[in-house]
């Protein structure tokens, strides 16, 4: 799992680089990337990846040449690499530096947050390539916070917690909000968002510490601990008027008792199912059907790519709401390119509070 970069002629200092700005010079550069070899069997395992070095071209009119600083881990990625065909790169969100261009709108220095996936370095022509990958975006200036935002709060996550509540919850001055994994990049998000436009917010997470943070940090009207708690004897004690929006982050049983302590026509949207991914055969939980058709719910599930075409507004709203105080966060930074398999294994473990990212260097 090493690196070999003796053999990787890195040619571009920024000086050099702002030299050869739209020159047609530009000499080839060699990126590292992880390639998927196996399909998980239960936790990812560094044995299901083989890093390869990779001779990129001479950049074309248009293109730029990124180098990563930040790579994120996510939970999708566990469940999204078996609709892949193997072996096939690593996909993943990634915030680069750009370190040669021949696009005039871009130039070196700039930088940007793209769906790159586990590699060092990349070239594009800063469109989206096919029906998966999120915009690419130039970042601004983010001073005083950490480029890393724009793969949290200022990013996939970010807009998942904005237009997976607000489109598909559409929750009301006064409704009660439950969240599942509330303390992780997005149920934090959610749970902010909740309270700003009014709600009560119930989260469930997996630590103690995690439940004090949401509380106390967030502001969270009660936060309860999954793995020690009775959970409808919380929704009791949390949600006095029951529960009007449901955002999913874990599936399973406990969402199918959150979803029969609703109130008529809640709402639910379902992120994800973080709490079965790594199970080498599908959880038995009791069924939803009876609290759907009886409490009359509506239960969406969503992809964030639905509203690419409303990228920007997302993070222009999340990022108005940092600035004014309304919105903070939390980031769980790992070291080394080389330790990526450990962060993905990592957040599906809950070790993260908040957006957990990979500081490549």
């Amino acid at each position: 799992m090493r690196f070999r970069y003796k053999n990787c002629k890195m040619v571009f200092s920024p000086n050099l680089a702002l030299r050869r700005l739209y020159s047609g010079v530009s000499k080839k550069v060699c990126s590292q990337k992880y390639v998927l070899t196996k399909y998980f069997q239960g936790e990812p395992k560094r044995s299901d990846f083989k890093i390869v070095e990779e001779d990129l071209p001479v950049l074309k009119d248009g293109e730029i040449l990124t180098e990563a600083e930040y790579l994120s881990v996510d939970p999708y990625m566990r469940a999204y690499m078996i609709a892949y065909k193997l072996p096939t790169d690593m996909i993943g969100g990634q915030v680069a530096k750009v370190i040669d261009s021949k696009n005039k709108n871009i130039p070196v220095g700039t930088y940007v947050c793209g769906s790159f996936g586990w590699r060092t370095h990349t070239i594009t022509s800063a469109q989206v390539n096919n029906t998966f990958d999120l915009p690419i975006t130039v970042l601004p200036d983010l001073n005083p916070y950490p480029v890393s935002l724009a793969l949290g709060l200022l990013g996939m996550p970010g807009n998942t917690a904005y237009f997976g509540l607000k489109e598909i919850c559409q929750p009301k001055e006064g409704e009660t909000i439950v969240i599942t994994g509330a303390a992780g990049a997005v149920g934090s998000h959610v749970g902010q968002i909740g309270k700003i436009l009014g709600c009560r917010v119930i989260g469930f997470a997996g630590t103690d510490a995690k439940c004090e943070y949401l509380e106390k940090e967030l502001g969270f009207d009660r936060a309860f601990n999954y793995k020690t708690c009775n959970i409808r004897a919380a929704l009791k004690d949390g949600a006095p008027n029951r529960v009007d929006c449901y955002f999913d982050n874990v599936g399973g049983e406990i969402s199918s008792t959150i979803m029969s302590y609703m109130n008529k026509y809640g709402r639910v949207a379902v992120c994800g199912s973080i709490s079965s991914y790594n199970d080498m055969a599908p959880p038995k939980v009791t069924i939803v059907q009876p609290a759907l058709v009886f409490k009359e719910l509506k239960m969406e599930g969503f992809l964030v790519n639905r509203w690419t075409g409303r990228w920007q507004e997302g993070i222009d709203m999340n990022l108005k709401w940092l600035k004014e105080g309304k919105l903070k966060y939390q980031e769980k930074v790992y070291h080394g390119f080389d330790n990526m398999v450990d962060a993905l294994v990592g957040i599906l473990r809950g070790e993260n509070t908040g957006k957990a990212v990979v500081k490549v260097k």
